[in-house]
């Protein structure tokens, strides 16, 4: 099998349903959620698998369910076959992000990005997180989207935050806060 196959050569992609141009808001979407996944493999790359067992086991189903994302965005027409992300899958984000913050010390006012090498590259992920979360807006103002998706990619990106934070705890850096902030975080109960 070869890799290249020329027909896009002429600026169109082929999404599932038929043909696009390569700019269309629909390739901008699930093409940010493409580069989203390759910055979490990294991040994953720079994760010791003693320290981050956990974490690299759930960020690998995570990489799983971005192409879940990626496919359902690809969908030109629901009636072609049936969505892949589904609720269930935020609310098990939700459980991640609730047994990570737990793990964490309190904050009461915004962080800054940086500290350990894992927790910068997951910081990366949240704000390409935050641009896919966009892409898919806008291409929803036009087109059918599964909307689960974009519900996904918003839970991700506080998924992202907190595991973050993590990294930086697991590696003894302190986050370090954004002086100028209010307090603007309610601390753990």
């Amino acid at each position: 099998m070869k890799i290249y196959t020329r027909t896009g050569d002429a600026g169109q992609t082929g999404v599932i349903g038929g043909r696009v141009d390569k700019d269309d808001a629909r390739v901008e979407a699930y093409g940010t959620v493409d580069e989203l996944n390759c910055y979490l493999g990294q991040a994953m790359s720079f994760m010791d698998p003693d320290k981050y067992s956990d974490l690299l086991a759930d960020m690998l189903q995570v990489q799983h369910e971005l192409f879940d994302c990626g496919s359902d965005l690809a969908l030109l027409k629901q009636e072609l076959r049936p969505y892949k992300v589904k609720a269930e899958m935020v609310d098990a984000l939700e459980v991640w992000i609730d047994k990570y913050d737990a793990e964490t010390p309190d904050i009461t006012r915004f962080i800054l990005p940086g500290g350990s090498t894992v927790s910068s590259t997951l910081h990366i992920c949240r704000t390409v997180c935050r641009r896919a979360e966009r892409r898919v807006v806008t291409l929803a103002r036009t087109q059918e989207i599964n909307p689960e998706v974009r519900r996904y990619l918003n839970r991700l990106s506080d998924l992202f935050f907190t595991i973050a934070r993590t990294a930086n705890h697991r590696e003894g850096v302190a986050d370090v806060e954004y002086v100028r902030s209010a307090e603007v975080f309610r601390r753990k109960s």
